[in-house]
């Protein structure tokens, strides 16, 4: 079938231009989603009267929204990458079930997530950072964020789906479609229709609506492998099991991300109030577009990683792995350059308040001081996930987060104030990064992977990382 010779290009064809062909979409659709969100900041900041406040309360939803993602990229990084791995296995029948798994996971997840968010969502909202002055506007976009909620998950699911199964591309049309429909929609709800902040939440939720059924449409292709039918949807003890052990890590690293913008918040109101809220809200739009793309490097490099790992040629795993590292940090460079040197361009898409400005532009330069190593961290973290190796990666995503960043949230505000808490934030980088090598050089070195007999007879990532020589 053209899906089963899609997939065992995975193992024969040259590690670049496979790169190449499921990054680049996969890049282009994370920009493409980061962008998205954007433009949502954008327009919200250029609100008569209240974008500053906007853009505040905007900023509080962020730990919300970060812990009904950390569900749905449980659900959508643990399957897809098990679809990855049993179709380099010619498991078909398992990656099929698994598939089906990922759709009624999502449906249900997305459903009691968006519930209980609405049910709890001014105790959640105000605990989150949100002042009374910013309630209303954080309220206000949340609510209808929440009630699309099992649209979001099953969207960002399907997207998945597209990329293990060989279609990168249509999951990248899929995600500029989003992009160019709300940012048709968003000037049209917000000012034409007068809703505000709402009118963002609506133009968001339909654009999602619209791709979903974009993409479920293409994975019902009954000409396709592997495609949505019934018998499939009946969860599988075996299959969830493996989906939740693999998606643990994103999952800890979206509720660590939450935990983190607690505190976050919690140190900028009591340091700078709702403007450094604000300030922190573009700043995180900014520098996430490059954070972004370098996962989308990331999703580009999972299908493969996985699929040799599952067929056991590490050679070509150890080439993946290194060409992601070296583009991911000359991304990770390009943030530096312009955030350090040019900040006050992309921040004045979202505001011509002079204090926010300058708040903004001095907590992006702190930011982005270690911004150079943090391609490698990220890809490092992801390597491990996409070979199955759940542990490793969650023990990156925690420490970063939780052991390393924590701390400096608790402490540095202190003496600092606001600029603690930037400092903290590139602090915990700069500390994670070293982490990612250690492990790294750890897991090509150990007995204990039987990948590490392979590496030390002919890696190639081996030597031009390590020793540049071939350990005996």
């Amino acid at each position: 079938m053209q899906q089963e010779n899609r997939t065992k290009e995975l193992g024969t064809a040259p590690i670049g231009s496979l790169l190449a062909k499921y990054a680049i979409p996969a890049v282009l659709a994370m920009a493409a989603s980061s962008l998205y969100n954007m433009v949502d900041r954008a327009f919200i900041g250029h609100i008569p009267d209240v974008g500053t406040l906007s853009l505040g309360g905007l900023a509080v939803t962020f730990p919300v929204m970060n812990l009904s993602a950390a569900f749905g990229a449980m659900v959508g990084v643990g399957a897809s990458t098990h679809m990855s791995i049993k179709l380099g296995q010619k498991d078909y029948k398992t990656a099929e079930q698994t598939l089906g798994n990922l759709v009624s996971l999502n449906i249900i997840i997305g459903i009691v997530i968006g519930v209980l968010g609405m049910v709890f969502i001014r105790p959640l909202l105000m605990f989150f950072g949100a002042s009374e002055n910013t309630y209303p506007y954080a309220y206000e976009y949340m609510f209808y964020i929440l009630l699309g909620n099992v649209i979001t998950h099953l969207y960002l699911g399907f997207n998945a789906a597209l990329r293990s199964t060989g279609h990168p591309h249509v999951a990248m049309i899929a995600t500029f479609a989003t992009v160019v429909i709300n940012c048709v929609l968003d000037p049209l709800f917000i000012f034409t229709f007068n809703m505000g902040i709402r009118g963002a939440a609506i133009a968001t939720v339909l654009a999602q609506l619209v791709a979903l059924i974009f993409v479920a449409i293409k994975l019902s292709n009954k000409k396709d492998l592997l495609h949505l039918h019934a018998g499939i949807y009946g969860l599988k003890k075996s299959i969830v099991k493996h989906i939740f052990s693999i998606g643990l890590s994103p999952f800890c690293m979206q509720l660590c991300a939450c935990l983190v913008v607690i505190l976050i918040n919690k140190g900028l109101t009591k340091h700078g109030g709702d403007l450094a809220i604000a300030a922190y809200g573009i700043v995180n739009s900014i520098t996430f577009l490059f954070v972004m793309i370098v996962l989308g490097v990331c999703q580009g490099m999972q299908p493969i990683a996985g699929f040799n790992y599952g067929a056991q040629q590490f050679n070509r795993v150890d080439e993946v792995l290194k060409k992601s590292i070296l583009l991911a940090t000359c991304i990770m460079c390009c943030s530096f350059i312009l955030c350090e040197f040019f900040p006050e361009y992309p921040v004045m898409l979202f505001t011509q308040d002079s204090e926010l400005s300058e708040l903004t532009i001095n907590g992006m330069r702190l930011i982005v001081s270690m911004s150079p190593v943090v391609g490698f961290q990220i890809v490092t973290g992801n390597f491990f996930q996409s070979i199955g190796m759940a542990k490793k990666s969650i023990f990156l995503s925690v420490s970063r987060q939780l052991i390393f960043l924590v701390p400096f949230l608790l402490f540095l505000p202190e003496i600092w104030g606001t600029n603690g808490v930037w400092i903290s934030i590139a602090a915990s980088d700069a500390i994670a990064s070293i982490t990612a090598a250690i492990l790294l050089w750890t897991y090509y070195h150990g007995s204990g992977s039987k990948h590490a007999p392979s590496i030390r007879q002919k890696s190639s990532l081996h030597r031009v990382f390590f020793h540049n020589r071939v350990t005996p």
